[in-house]
């Protein structure tokens, strides 16, 4: 399976918020402009919530699994697989939408005089924030799946007799 690259997400996060800034523009001109759901920082949060308590509870059971203490209940790496992937997928989607978020907040900061539009900016900001503790926790999640290195000094090779 293939790291999460902070690359992508960075990219996907920025062509999010150019196109929503953009389209925010665009339908304000023609209407009203959507507005941001108050569920949406909640929402992001309780997703990052959920990865890291799946990081901290797999990091506790592979820690005593490696100390070997009595009664350790291992790691199924099926388990270990599916929440690898969750939190890939997770930090995909926290990266659109924390662009959309954004590129939107960001379109509003023109507007903070207005109370709606202000409630609004503040909506997205806070949903920019919880995208980004989505995609930190999942980082955690990857780093705490991922296999321990081979220690041998060769590079990788087999040791020449």
């Amino acid at each position: 399976m293939k790291q999460l690259r902070i690359r992508t997400l960075a990219g996907v996060f920025v062509i999010a918020g150019v196109l929503s800034w953009a389209g925010a523009r665009l339908w304000n001109a023609v209407g009203t402009l959507p507005r941001v759901p108050l569920a949406a920082p909640i929402v992001l949060a309780l997703i990052a919530v959920v990865l890291m308590a799946t990081a901290l509870s797999l990091r506790a059971r592979l820690k005593a699994q490696r100390e070997r203490h009595p009664g350790a209940s291992g790691v199924d790496p099926l388990v270990a697989a599916r929440a690898l992937v969750f939190g890939q997928a997770s930090a995909l989607v926290a990266a659109l939408v924390t662009g959309m978020y954004g590129g939107t907040g960001v379109f509003l900061l023109e507007s903070l005089d207005v109370p709606p539009r202000r409630d609004q900016a503040i909506y997205a900001g806070f949903s920019v924030l919880a995208g980004i503790a989505v995609i930190a926790a999942a980082f955690f999640l990857e780093r705490v799946c991922k296999l321990p290195e081979d220690d041998d000094h060769n590079g990788g090779t087999a040791p020449v007799s």
